[in-house]
């Protein structure tokens, strides 16, 4: 990690970063001098900063607080090292850390080492998680009193209808897009194709496939990527998901296989319907889809996206090539067979998207439970049990859900309740206008 900053002498600064339950990056910045201690374990945080609410407030009735003196927790480097910050003038680079307790056992609370406990079941199987993401985003005009859909740089005009695939849609923000593949080369961030939505101003970018772990710090870098450079063109982006209540909701789509010692895909049996064992773990993900409802759909606005019928899927089912249900078993190759699992909102923590999709589905496999037969056509019309429509019941249910106790340490769930239930209670303060310009700004 030292070789990084010797082969960028440039960089003036650093910030030492961690992933709040919320998504949100907390941390300090400080001259590069301090790396060294950063780097030798010298960083220090409360381990409450993990667990404050989307304003960044403490959590009155945390534990973490005042019954335990609000202690600190050591930061230790992940194996991701030093990162560009593109978007900035001043050359900059970020440390994502990981908190650990003083005897230097990993956080319970801490979202990244919840994924890595979930990882290491996998490992435990000799098997490796391969997982992708595809984040949807919306450019906005956030400079007034309410959200606007961005203005063209080129007729300085706002755009009046949606736009899907549209070559066009993307040129008129050629600028951007160019200088974000720039920065995602220097974050080495794997970017792939940009497309055009159909809401206004919306976008979606997929990031290649690689280790679980890597796609997740490869997403919330990302996030903080796409928020930094739009600040930098002038306008602002945002992973909420409904910043306009008649525009296209914003989800975050992840595929993943699993591999063996041997590098095959145990999900593959050389035709289109997969191994007995990707079926165990579509069960296991369907099984836990209503008790993990808050980690996809983690805000108030959250519920205005899982609307039936909206290109959202609310239903829990799965099938074959179909984009109407909950989750798809995508064509093509048989080498590359995966599950897409499409119902988190853009606005989830990639951390723990990534933990209970991938243990609700190990729980499938150490189960050997089957699923339902598979659904052809129209899954909205297929009166299947559905999601919970409302944050209320998404948090009673995640917080009583013997899957989720399978997948999530406790004390990561009884945080991330505490947090939510706090939330719940503040946003009732808050104009519906207030509401959309604090969720565009934060998420």
């Amino acid at each position: 990690m030292d070789d990084w900053l010797e082969k960028h002498p440039e960089v003036q600064n650093i910030v030492t970063a961690v992933c709040d339950l919320n998504g949100l990056p907390r941390g300090k910045r400080a001259p590069v001098a301090f790396a060294k201690k950063a780097l030798e374990g010298g960083a220090r945080m409360p381990l409450s900063a993990l667990n404050v609410d989307i304003w960044g407030h403490d959590i009155e009735d945390s534990p973490l607080l005042f019954e335990t003196g609000d202690q600190d927790g050591l930061l230790r480097p992940t194996e991701r090292g030093f990162v560009a910050r593109p978007w900035l003038e001043t050359p900059s680079a970020m440390l994502p850390m990981c908190i650990h307790d003083e005897s230097g056992a990993p956080f319970a609370g801490d979202p990244r080492h919840a994924l890595g406990s979930v990882l290491g079941r996998y490992d435990a199987r000799g098997w490796r998680v391969i997982a992708a993401t595809e984040l949807e985003f919306y450019l906005i005009d956030d400079s007034g009193d309410e959200l606007l859909p961005v203005v063209n740089p080129t007729s300085g005009l706002r755009p009046t209808g949606g736009e899907v695939l549209s070559i066009r849609a993307l040129d008129r923000f050629d600028t951007f897009f160019s200088e974000l593949y720039q920065a995602c080369e220097a974050m080495e961030i794997p970017a792939d194709a940009a497309s055009s939505e159909s809401g206004l101003g919306q976008f979606e970018i997929s990031l290649a496939h690689g280790p679980a772990m890597k796609a997740a710090d490869d997403t919330w870098l990302f996030k903080l990527l796409i928020k930094g450079l739009a600040r930098k063109h002038g306008f602002a982006a945002t992973f909420m998901t409904k910043p306009y209540a008649d525009q296209a909701g914003t989800g975050m789509h992840v595929h993943f296989s699993v591999l063996d010692e041997t590098g095959r895909n145990v999900f593959d049996n050389g035709g289109e319907e997969g191994t007995a064992l990707l079926q165990s773990a579509v069960a296991g993900c369907l099984d836990a889809m209503r008790d993990s409802t808050l980690v996809f759909a983690p805000h108030a606005n959250s519920y205005a996206r899982l609307v039936p019928g909206n290109h959202a899927p609310t239903g829990i089912g799965w099938g074959y090539e179909n984009r109407t249900v909950a989750l798809r078993i995508p064509g093509g190759s048989p080498a590359a067979r995966r599950i897409e699992h499409r119902v988190a909102g853009g606005d989830t923590n990639p951390y723990l998207m990534l933990a209970v999709v991938l243990g609700a589905a190990m729980n499938g496999i150490d189960d050997g439970v089957t699923p339902p037969a598979p659904l052809e056509g129209n899954a909205y019309a297929a009166g299947l049990e559905t999601l919970p429509d409302a944050w209320d019941r998404a948090v009673a249910l995640f917080e009583q859900s013997k899957a989720i106790a399978r997948v999530l340490p406790a004390e990561l769930v009884r945080n991330f309740v505490l947090t939510k239930r706090q939330e719940m209670r503040d946003i009732e303060k808050l104009s519906a206008t207030e509401r959309l310009r604090l969720y565009a700004g934060a998420l």
